[in-house]
């Protein structure tokens, strides 16, 4: 088994799972996701306050938590109208770490290699996650011991390792996203925080 493979059977408790999280997703309507928006910028505003260094945030699209509608500006929007410096991820066309560029506002997107809009600015190198003073992690869940569960990819679990224990990682959920429990093996990379509309900032258990 390599360094990226789960330990046999867990794959089929993921996928499952990470079925059933998408699909309540898409159920969302607008106006939940708007107002999720709202609550969820708010409090990555106060988290962020007194941190130095840039934020590392995801652009979320579509269903995911932060993301605009109905009105709602994104949580990377509302940091850069905060003040905040922006990083934002770029996928790399092989598996492995992500790259950083600056974010600059919806404007400066273009078309990246995967069929979502990034950045066009020059590119940070993967070691720039280092120099932030918050990393937002995506997830579709997160349970009371910090352990993950995303897409699938596995593009932050090779890049979280490069983040200084002393940086904060969080995760931004709706409410109910928050769970009991999270397959995860030991490539997993746990994180200390989610964020949710109605709790606001939650400390979790960081086994790692």
């Amino acid at each position: 088994m390599t360094a990226r493979e789960d330990t046999p059977g867990l794959s089929d408790e993921k996928r499952l799972l990470r079925r059933r999280l998408l699909d309540a997703r898409s159920a969302r309507s607008d106006d939940e996701r708007a107002a999720s928006t709202r609550a969820l910028a708010g409090h990555v505003l106060d988290l962020a306050r007194d941190m130095r260094g840039p934020v590392c945030c995801y652009l979320p699209i579509g269903p995911e938590p932060g993301a605009t509608g109905s009105g709602a500006t994104t949580v990377p929007d509302a940091l850069l109208a905060a003040g905040h410096e922006v990083y934002a991820p770029i996928v790399p066309a092989e598996p492995g770490p992500l790259d950083w560029t600056r974010y600059d506002g919806p404007d400066g997107l273009v078309e990246g290699k995967l069929g979502v809009r990034e950045p066009g600015g020059p590119r940070l190198g993967t070691a720039a996650v280092a120099d932030a003073g918050l990393v937002l992690v995506p997830a579709l869940a997160v349970d009371r011991r910090g352990a993950r569960i995303g897409r699938g990819g596995g593009y932050y679990d090779r890049t979280l390792p490069a983040v200084p224990a002393s940086t904060p990682l969080a995760v931004l959920l709706h409410d109910d996203e928050l769970i009991d429990h999270v397959p995860a093996d030991d490539h997993d990379v746990r994180v200390g925080r989610v964020v949710l509309p109605t709790d606001g900032v939650v400390a979790v258990r960081n086994n790692g």
